[in-house]
Parts: C-alpha cells; sequence; structure tokens
C-alpha cells in the first residue's frame, strides 16, 4: 500500500476517508436502538437519553463551521486524523461511562471529533482524485453516508442485544485506528490554500456554540421543569444574547475582511441571508431533517418499551425508510440533477411530510407495522429531497460563495436533528406525562415510564400503551406539519438552475481555491462535487 503510484492514488484513500464519515453518520443514530438497555444500566431518566442523542448533534452543529476553517488553514489530513483520534479516545470513555453524567460528557467530545472528521471529509476527497475519478469516490462517498443512518439504526440493534449496549461505542475504536492506517499510508498532506492568511473565526465559534448548547439546553429542561424555571429563562435569554452577539461578530468580521486581507473570516456570510431563495433553504434543509429523522428516537423507544421488541427488532423495523431513500438517489439521483432543483427538493418534503403524517395511524393496540407505510414515505422524500439539497443552496447563490453555501446547509442540517431531538422529546415527554398523571398515575412513575421503565414503576402496560400512543401522535403532527410548511415554501420561494454544468477539474482542487479559507470549509469545486451525492 503506497501513498501514490504513477496511474493515480488507487482507491485505498477513499476507503479511509468513506469509514470516517461513516463511523460519525452512524453515531447520529445508533444509540437510538439502546436507549432503553441504556435507562436500566444507568437508571438514566428521559432528560438524559435526550442528552445522550443529542449532546453529540449539538457539538457537531455547533463546531462544524469552525472545523472546516481549520481544515482549510492548516491542512485537511492533520485535522482528519486529529478529529479521528478524539472521536475514537471518546468513544472508549462513552463505553466505560459509569453514569449517565460522564456518557453524556463523552458524547460532547465525540462531536468535537466528528465535526473535524466532517469538516475536513469531503474536501481531501477533492484534494486526491481528479478528473473521473473525483465523480467515481463522490459517487461511492455519497452512497455509503446515504446507507448510515439505517445502518446506524440496525447495527446498533445487533450489538446491543448480542454482546452489550456499550458495544455500539467500542466498535469505533478498532475501526478508527484502521482508518487512521490507511489514511497515513495513503492519504496525502493537504497544502493550506496560496494565500491563505486569514485567522479562524473563535469569537463566532464561541457565541454560536453557547447560542446552540444554550437553546438546546433550554428546550430539554423546558420540558421537564417548565418553561417557567429560572434556569429554563436563563438559558433561553443567553442563547438569544449569544444569537445577537454572532450576528455581530460576523458582520464585523464581513466588513473587516473586505478591507484587510488578514482579517479574521466569518464562519458564515449574513449578506447570503439577504437571498430569499438561499434563506428559505436554510430553513428547509433544518426543518427536513428535523421531521425526516429526529422522530425515530421516539418510535424506537416505543417499539422497545412498548412492544416488547428486541434493540435489533426494533432497527429493523425503522430500516426500510433507509433502504428506501438510498434506492430512489441510486436510480434517479443522475435525472434529479438535471432538474432545477427547487422542484424535486419541494416535492420530495412534501412527501415526507405526508410520510409522517401517515405515521399517526399508531394507536394503543398499534403494532411496528403501523409505521411501514410512513417510514417507506419518508424514505422516498428523502431520497428526492436530499439528493439534490447541496445542488438547490449552490444554484442560489453565485458561484464564488459555493463554498460558503455547502458549509451553511451541512451546518443547518445537523443543527435540525440536535434542535428537532430536543423539540420532540419535550412534546413526546409531556403529553405521556399529561395522559399517565391524567389517568391517576404518580408523576415520578409517569417520567420513568416515558424513559421506558414502566415496568419498574409499576405502571400498568395498557395506560403506558395510551400514554405511547398519543405522545407518538404529537410528534408525527409537529414533523408532518412542519415538513409540508417548508416543502411548500421551498416550491413558492426558491428560484435555482438544473446543475447540468460542473466547474472542470482544476488539478490541485481545494488548496487553489480562495474561497474555501474563508470558512466555509468547502472549496467551490468540492462544493460543487458535492451536490451530486445524497447524505441523509
Amino acid at each position: 500500500m503506497t501513498k501514490r503510484t504513477g496511474s493515480g492514488p488507487g482507491w485505498w484513500p477513499l476507503v479511509a476517508l468513506s469509514l470516517g464519515a461513516f463511523m460519525l453518520l452512524i453515531d447520529v443514530t445508533i444509540v437510538n436502538t439502546a436507549l432503553p438497555r441504556m435507562a436500566t444500566a444507568l437508571d438514566a431518566s428521559f432528560t438524559s437519553l435526550q442528552w445522550v442523542v443529542d449532546v453529540y448533534a449539538v457539538a457537531l452543529a455547533a463546531l462544524l463551521l469552525a472545523a472546516g476553517s481549520l481544515a482549510d488553514l492548516h491542512g485537511r489530513r492533520r485535522v482528519f486524523t486529529a478529529g479521528l483520534v478524539i472521536f475514537a479516545l471518546a468513544s472508549l470513555a462513552c463505553g466505560l461511562a459509569p453514569d449517565a453524567g460522564r456518557l453524556i460528557a463523552a458524547r460532547a467530545v465525540q462531536g468535537v471529533g466528528a465535526a473535524a472528521v466532517f469538516a475536513a471529509n469531503a474536501p481531501l476527497i477533492t484534494a486526491t482524485y481528479h478528473g473521473r475519478a473525483r465523480g467515481i469516490a463522490f459517487g461511492v462517498w455519497g452512497a455509503v453516508n446515504g446507507a448510515a443512518a439505517g445502518c446506524g439504526l440496525a447495527l446498533g440493534g445487533v450489538l446491543t442485544e448480542y454482546v452489550g449496549w456499550r458495544a455500539i461505542f467500542f466498535v469505533n475504536v478498532p475501526l478508527t485506528a484502521l482508518a487512521l492506517w490507511i489514511t497515513y499510508r495513503t492519504v496525502p498532506a493537504s497544502r493550506p490554500p496560496r494565500g491563505a492568511g486569514a485567522r479562524v473565526d473563535w469569537a463566532g465559534a464561541a457565541l454560536f456554540t453557547v447560542s446552540v448548547g444554550t437553546l438546546t439546553y433550554g428546550l430539554v429542561r423546558g420540558g421537564d421543569a417548565g418553561w417557567s424555571d429560572r434556569l429554563t429563562v436563563a438559558s433561553l435569554v443567553v442563547a438569544g444574547l449569544a444569537a445577537v452577539g454572532f450576528a455581530l461578530v460576523e458582520r464585523a468580521l464581513g466588513a473587516a475582511g473586505a478591507r484587510r486581507s488578514r482579517a479574521a473570516a466569518p464562519l458564515l456570510d449574513l449578506s447570503l441571508l439577504r437571498n430569499r431563495s438561499f434563506t428559505v433553504l436554510m430553513g428547509a434543509a433544518l426543518l427536513t431533517q428535523a421531521a425526516a429523522f429526529a422522530h425515530f428516537v421516539y418510535s424506537a423507544l416505543w417499539a422497545q418499551s412498548v412492544l416488547g421488541m428486541s434493540p435489533l427488532g426494533a432497527g429493523l423495523a425503522l430500516l426500510p425508510m433507509s433502504g428506501v431513500s438510498f434506492l430512489v438517489a441510486a436510480v434517479f439521483g443522475g435525472r434529479l440533477q438535471r432538474m432545477r432543483p427547487q422542484y424535486p427538493l419541494g416535492v420530495g418534503v412534501l412527501v415526507i411530510g405526508v410520510g409522517v403524517l401517515a405515521q399517526t395511524l399508531v394507536a394503543p393496540g398499534s403494532s411496528w407495522t403501523a409505521l411501514l407505510p410512513g417510514c417507506l414515505l419518508i424514505g422516498v422524500g428523502v431520497g428526492l429531497a436530499l439528493t439534490v439539497l447541496i445542488a438547490a443552496a449552490l444554484s442560489a447563490v453565485p458561484p464564488e460563495r459555493a463554498g460558503l453555501a455547502s458549509g451553511a446547509v451541512n451546518t443547518f442540517r445537523q443543527l435540525g436533528y440536535a434542535l428537532g431531538v430536543a423539540v420532540l422529546g419535550t412534546l413526546f415527554a409531556t403529553r405521556i406525562r399529561e395522559v399517565l398523571t391524567g389517568l391517576g398515575v404518580p408523576r415520578a412513575a409517569a417520567e420513568a415510564a416515558g424513559s421506558g421503565r414502566a415496568q419498574e414503576a409499576g405502571v400498568p402496560m395498557g395506560l403506558v400503551r395510551e400514554a405511547f400512543a398519543a405522545g407518538l401522535d404529537r410528534v408525527f403532527v409537529v414533523c408532518g406539519v412542519a415538513a409540508l410548511a417548508a416543502g411548500v415554501a421551498v416550491l413558492l420561494f426558491v428560484r435555482g438552475r438544473a446543475a447540468t454544468a460542473h466547474a472542470p477539474d482544476r488539478g490541485p482542487g481545494p488548496e487553489a481555491a480562495p474561497e474555501s479559507a474563508r470558512g466555509s470549509g468547502a472549496a467551490p469545486e468540492r462544493a460543487r462535487e458535492e451536490a451530486h451525492s445524497a447524505t441523509p
């Protein structure tokens, strides 16, 4: 195995880069089918379970743009390998965690490593492969990413059932070691962009992280302690102030950057938000990710805690969505790219909305098959929408802003999942508590039942079935309405051109693109290639 041969780099670099992306995306969903076992082993509350899922997505979303800037300025391979090391060590800490608090802390560090890996992943593919090989590489990479969500549910079920829930974290350690070994042997080190002198926007990164983190905390705590609780109110106020501060910093840095080439680069060019199409697309990215995926956390909890399914069975029950989305993207992806992207995107998001609303078929006496029609429709919608999401964003902005646009799309998508889990979890837990306490169940027992520990709390299973069905119904209605609104907004307000023509190969790829050094974590060439890949 060598770094390069006379005929090109070979496909080993793609194995390492795809493996890195696969692991970090799997870890978004792999915990879903393990939550009931975690709750029992760690005596975890429903709020703790929310944080086990959500803190990883929060860290990934909050740090993605900053990690992209670091990768551009200090070398993509260096940031990629550093991210893998952090991810592996944090995974080991997750598997060894003796209580829910330390598990949540380790999951946050996992998200930090994942952000570094994700930000450097696609730029390294662009730097390593050229011409036709680059298109093939991105096709394989996109397919691997697209399969990760579904594989996470199934793999989490297999490991939890046959090895133990801690194995879902331990498995990352040898896989990361393999990815590191292949990376050092085959992936060429990337140079910082020529003439790149901009500094990382640490102030913006800190404010964005504080805003996202405190907003998520406030949403989760509000459902648990009430919306008048002091910490809830304080968290939401801090989130708003940090968001305002972030906007002011980005605006100031944008103006300074126009005058001084060595000024810190803003993480997000706020001038892009004056573009109505781009703004609607960011909202659609956030709402679509939340509506299409976040509710599966609570569907998996219902399948195991109420229906008594095994972790593997629960994972397989939710797998059809990912399988259908993969097939739609693989079969129709090329045709979708030749259309004006707002049409397949808008229609796809509407189909997601219809699919989520179809899951309101779940009733107290339902089996897992009540989810199947909705899962299949969601899969079709995801395959249509996410295949062209980045293409839609790129078509809405000038070519020189392509890197910023693709980085913003990925950030809003991850943010959508993080906030979606928080909001939906609050709605779900509140509704379950309302139903059970209304039926005479003590509050403490109702909260234990909501986290999957109904038998320990002594709550009759008939009441639990009724409460879970009511909780899921509320979650599905909110997700479905949000997706329908996003789909209508895309069709009404987004204007774009078909992504049929892409920039020619320019040799070394992102290192030669000044735009990539301006805080996007993605060069225009890389971003255009990403438009061909679906990453549900």
